[in-house]
Formats: structure tokens, C-alpha cells, sequence
């Protein structure tokens, strides 16, 4: 296979020293008809910078990598929506990276930093930082921007919300529209949502003066499927139930397509609040009530967080806290929002 122009045949084609080309190419000060001989030539043979040896030089990549738990997950890509053009601004490419919630993998990805594949990374572990993601990100020679709880005193910018809150607001909206029998649809427990959620539901409830019952509460995973399975069980051992309280959207989701195919009326029979108010909400139908935690909000934050690493160098590790807020449709009043 023929090789590419090289600075040396571009030294030849522009009549000057091959210093003189590396001194242009690499953005050096150099006289001004050098600059445009090398680089006409350049132009006439086609040259493509080496931009692999470029990095090396530089230590840069002008790459940025966001790891997230599922990359088809409307959350995330809420995130990355407002993450790309942050960074693309400032003139960095998004590289997108799907770890499954694998905390192995989360660690491979933190520890792959020492090689520099990246300038910096945002990531967001599904289950937790752990003593383990502490230590590799203490260790990476390149910043890292939390999304999610981490542990206090860890030393690196976190981007967090209160799900916590944002439970209590779907169920104090259930529970002044007169429902009592308030059912819990959720993903895992060994997840940081999954915990904080469970927490959060049992505390409502008890904040509202309502009983706790087993009965109305189905764990199963973040997935619209899941969601299904999981309200078919709980119509099964309840079928008084006359609210759902769902984890996240997806879950909603599939609880909306049990009840349809059950008869249930929504919100009529059984009203349905659902958790991160993605796009996915405004198009169900009916229309979802659902509690926003800001994703598009955290991503940015994020973004500009990381870019100011970047940009300024060290600091002092920020905390950014993004409020919830009920977004109300047609799921629970009946109504669309105008």
C-alpha cells in the first residue's frame, strides 16, 4: 500500500527545510511566506496530520468519555444531549461508553485513565462509588466528574439530586387526590436508586399517616418489561390498589401497558406516577405524571464542571445539587398540562 504524503515530501514539494515544516505543521512562529509555501503544499498532497502522534506530543486528545450504566436508557441520553455541545464548544469530542452497571468495568474505565485515552471522563455508577472507584480516581492522571452520590470527603466533583424528595413529592400528589392504596413499583435494591427510593416510599408513607403493606411493593429492574412483570404481580396479591408509584418511566411504562390490557382505567381506577419525567413521558398515553431529577440539568452541570478542570486546573472538588419537580399529566388527574 502507497504511503501518504509525509513532512518531508512536503519540505521537497515547498522548497524549504524539514525543520521548518515541523515548525508550521506544529503552529510555531515562523516566517510568513514559509507558512504559506508549507502549507499549499500540504494542501496539494493531501497531508492529514497524524493525530495519534499529535496527542503524544501535546498530551491532550481533545477527547472527553462519558460511562454510563445503559446507553439506550432515556436518562442518559437526556445527558448526553446537554453534554456534548458544552464540550464541543470548547472544541472536545464525546466519546460514549455503556458499562451495564458493572462496577468491574467502572473500575476498568477509571484505571484506563493512566494511559490518557481521555482528557477527562464523567461517569455514572448505578451502583455507588465504592472504596475501589475512590482509589482509581485518586489515581487517574486525567479529571473525573461524578453523576450520583458519593461518599463525603471523597475528593471529586459530584453532580447529585434527591430522589428522596422527589418520591415524597409523587406521593403527596397521589394522596391529595384521595389515594390510599399506594402501590411501589422499583428497581434493584443494591442500586443507589433502588435503596434511596425504597427509603424514600416508606418514609412518605409514614410522613401521610399510611401503613406500610409488603403487599403494594414489587422489586424488579430499570426496564419497561420489568415494570410489566412487576405490575402484574402486584395486581395479583392487590388488586385494590389505586396508585402506582413507579422508579423510573420505563417502569412506568410497562405497568401502563399491564393495566390497559387489564381494564384498569387510568387514572380513573389506578393513577400512575412515574420517575425522571423523560421525553418518553409526554408521549405515553396517557400522558405520564412524572418526577423530574433534572438529567439534562446534571449533564450540564457535569460538563461545565469537567470542562473547568480542564480548562483552569486544580481545585477544590465541587458539589452540585440539582432539585426535583412533579411534572403532572394526564396519568393521575386526567388532564393534559396545557
Amino acid at each position: 500500500m502507497a504511503e501518504g504524503p509525509t513532512i518531508n515530501t512536503i519540505a521537497e514539494r515547498a522548497g524549504v527545510s524539514i525543520a521548518s515544516v515541523s515548525r508550521v505543521l506544529n503552529g510555531l512562529p515562523t516566517r510568513e511566506e514559509t507558512v504559506r509555501r508549507v502549507l499549499r503544499a500540504a494542501e496539494d498532497l493531501g497531508y492529514v496530520p497524524n493525530s495519534v502522534a499529535r496527542s503524544l506530543r501535546n498530551r491532550r486528545t481533545d477527547q472527553v468519555a462519558f460511562a454510563m450504566a445503559d446507553i439506550g436508557n432515556p436518562v442518559y441520553l437526556a445527558m448526553v444531549r446537554e453534554i456534548q455541545p458544552v464540550l464541543k464548544v470548547a472544541g472536545y469530542r464525546l466519546l460514549l461508553h455503556s458499562t451495564d452497571a458493572d462496577v468491574a468495568d467502572e473500575l476498568d474505565v477509571l484505571r484506563g485513565l493512566r494511559e490518557r485515552y481521555v482528557d477527562g471522563l464523567i461517569m455514572s455508577p448505578l451502583r455507588g462509588v465504592t472504596e475501589d472507584h475512590v482509589a482509581a480516581i485518586a489515581a487517574a492522571r486525567a479529571p473525573v466528574v461524578v453523576i450520583g452520590s458519593v461518599p463525603e470527603g471523597t475528593p471529586v466533583d459530584n453532580v447529585r439530586t434527591d430522589s428522596r424528595t422527589g418520591v415524597r413529592l409523587a406521593l403527596d400528589h397521589l394522596h391529595a387526590l384521595g389515594r390510599r392504596r399506594i402501590g411501589f413499583l422499583n428497581g434493584p435494591l443494591d442500586t443507589v436508586p433502588g435503596a434511596a427510593r425504597a427509603a424514600a416510599y416508606r418514609e412518605a408513607l409514614d410522613a401521610l399517616g399510611l401503613p406500610y403493606d409488603e403487599d403494594l411493593v414489587e422489586v424488579g429492574d430499570f426496564y419497561r418489561q420489568d415494570g410489566a412483570r412487576a405490575a402484574r404481580a402486584l395486581l395479583s396479591r392487590a388488586p385494590d390498589v389505586d396508585a402506582l408509584m413507579c422508579a423510573n418511566d420505563l417502569i412506568a411504562l410497562g405497568a401502563l401497558d399491564v393495566l390497559r390490557r387489564a381494564g384498569r382505567e387510568v387514572p380513573g381506577d389506578v393513577a400512575v406516577v412515574g420517575m425522571d419525567d423523560t421525553d418518553l413521558a409526554s408521549v405515553a398515553w396517557p400522558t405520564l405524571t412524572s418526577v423530574s431529577l433534572g438529567s439534562a440539568e446534571r449533564g450540564r452541570a457535569a460538563a461545565r464542571l469537567l470542562l473547568d478542570r480542564l480548562e483552569n486546573g486544580p481545585r477544590e472538588p465541587r458539589v452540585v445539587v440539582v432539585e426535583p419537580s412533579l411534572t403532572v399529566r394526564a396519568s393521575t388527574t386526567g388532564v393534559d398540562p396545557e
